[in-house]
């Protein structure tokens, strides 16, 4: 990855080696929360790549700090693609490949990591 990151409020992102990886500072029990803060990011601040067809890996790495927070990691994996649908790839239904993690860290934030697959043969999209 690359230090060139685009910043706006609580969200970072960047892209380098045909990933975006994108930071959210801090924690939060509500999962739609994220949605919003990330939508809106992308909305006003992001003018890297553009939404692209194609098979997706996608990781998604909560840390937190004490005692791990009460999140269903199912529905932050939910708000969250829905989030970057438009800007990363087109419909989240390009995701082959998802891992949602919940870690203790250093610090509280979200990190995803939305890579593109290399193409298999005989794929098409729509």
């Amino acid at each position: 990855m690359t230090d060139a990151w685009t910043q706006h409020g609580k969200v970072r992102a960047r892209e380098a080696d045909g990933a975006i990886e994108v930071v959210i500072d801090g924690l939060t029990t509500q999962a739609k929360y994220y949605k919003p803060l990330i939508y809106e990011f992308f909305r006003k601040a992001w003018r890297g790549s553009r939404p692209a067809w194609g098979e997706f890996a996608v990781e998604i790495r909560m840390e937190y700090v004490g005692d791990p927070p009460w999140l269903d990691l199912d529905n932050l994996a939910k708000a969250i693609l829905d989030a970057i649908k438009g800007y990363v790839f087109h419909d989240d239904a390009q995701v082959a490949r998802l891992l949602v993690e919940r870690v203790a860290g250093e610090r509280e934030r979200i990190t995803v990591t939305a890579r593109r697959l290399p193409e298999t043969p005989g794929a098409a999209h729509p």
